[in-house]
């Protein structure tokens, strides 16, 4: 049983691209899925397909990596709330993540966005991750 299946979505993309697999299967949920949608508007991710399994469904993710040295696209997942300690913040405390180089992804009211939506829409909450 997973107790913090954001934790375990980010593990299975990091792991996945340490072994250079080409696609990564994921159980699917509303948050995984929307924050799979920002991964790949950002262009973090080739493509994804979801998959309906008759029980929970799943996410195929395509990784992407540069042609010519083979590097991931996405260098660091990190989880910022965890189960055990939510960090939560306000428009205008939502930091940018590597001077902007980077997104964060923040659950809000409004649905899951990045931080640099966040702002724009004028609305804080958790703040689940970081990616860059």
């Amino acid at each position: 049983m997973v107790t913090d299946p954001i934790a375990d979505f980010l593990t299975r993309i990091r792991n996945a691209q340490m072994a250079r697999h080409r696609i990564v299967e994921i159980p699917a949920s509303n948050v995984k899925k929307r924050i799979t949608e920002i991964l790949y508007d950002k262009g973090y991710i080739l493509k994804y397909k979801f998959e309906d399994d008759n029980k929970q469904g799943i996410i195929k993710i395509a990784l992407k990596y540069h042609p010519e040295t083979k590097e991931p696209a996405i260098k660091a997942l990190e989880r910022v709330s965890r189960p055990g300690l939510r960090q939560y913040a306000k428009p205008a405390d939502l930091k940018r993540v590597m001077s902007g180089l980077g997104i964060a992804i923040v659950s809000t009211s409004k649905g899951v966005m990045t931080d640099k939506e966040a702002r724009t829409q004028n609305v804080g909450g958790e703040v689940m991750c970081h990616i860059y």
